[in-house]
């Protein structure tokens, strides 16, 4: 995705993060972007009186070390060099300062497999990177291969998926790629059988977004399809990716307020906790 020139990814040293790393490496190389790696180790808040206090910070700062030298190696076996980073704090705010600071346009981190518990829950550093950052934010769960010949565009009419629609159609563009632009219309089957006139109305609506994707798409002179689906919306999202054999879902995100309050919103939350497929989250 050459539209994004500067990406910081974000690593722990789990393998799906590392994962994340040789993935978006590997297909971001002929864009040559400005790729630097930060990972961030959380500061030490015991005794700090106590004669075993070096041992533990030498021992927490180890492990910040061993994750960016691998990180470096997998960028050298790639060939192309990183700037690797090593930050101390609370591991969301310093990635969402950082990329503030150095003007990054893209961060990057990868997702593990969850289980169905867990798929409730995306991860509390990545939930709150995607918060609080003016970035836009690219998830890669583990195994995920990325590309961007085949987009899916979720759509509610929304400036933020307006947002959405107008970076995969920047993607697009450059990628020579198709878009499909998704609508759901969110009720039952019971609330369809019991009250046609008001679902034709939502559906009408619904088809109204999806088409004025497809429209702006085939003006740039990209292939597109508007899609309409029923059900609950993260679902849908999903099982039409995996339909459609989705390269990437995109898709728009509320943003941070002036208190860093937590607002991703629940549909994008939990697309990316069942998500198989990178997703890119739009900021507006």
């Amino acid at each position: 995705m050459s539209i994004y020139k500067k990406v910081l990814i974000a690593i722990d040293g789990s393998e799906t993060s590392m994962y994340a790393l040789r993935e978006y490496i590997r297909f971001s190389k002929a864009d040559n972007p400005s790729i630097s790696v930060v990972s961030v180790v959380p500061t030490y808040e015991g005794d700090l009186a106590a004669t075993w206090t070096n041992n533990i910070v030498a021992s927490i700062k180890k492990q910040c070390d061993v994750s960016l030298s691998e990180a470096i190696k997998i960028a050298k076996e790639e060939g192309i060099t990183i700037q690797a980073l090593c930050e101390e704090g609370t591991i969301h705010e310093k990635i969402v300062d950082l990329a503030d600071m150095e003007n990054y346009d893209l961060i990057v981190m990868g997702k593990k497999g969850l289980s169905l518990i867990e798929r409730a829950f995306v991860g509390s550093v990545t939930e709150r990177v995607i918060g609080y950052s003016r970035q836009d934010i690219l998830v890669i769960p583990n195994g995920a291969k990325i590309g961007r010949r085949n987009l899916l565009v979720a759509t509610d009419g929304s400036a933020y998926s307006e947002a959405a629609a107008r970076k995969a159609i920047e993607i697009a563009m450059q990628s020579h790629g198709e878009i499909k632009a998704l609508s759901v219309v969110d009720v039952t089957v019971e609330f369809m059988l019991r009250a046609h006139e008001v679902y034709d109305t939502l559906v009408a609506k619904a088809k109204g977004f999806s088409d004025a994707i497809k429209q702006k798409a085939l003006a740039a002179g990209i292939k597109a399809e508007a899609l309409v689906r029923d059900g609950e919306v993260y679902q849908v999202i999903i099982d039409v990716a995996k339909e459609q054999q989705a390269d990437m879902i995109i898709m728009g995100s509320l943003g941070r307020t002036g208190i860093k309050r937590l607002l991703m919103g629940s549909t994008a939350e939990r697309v990316l906790g069942h998500a198989t497929f990178p997703v890119l989250i739009v900021k507006p």
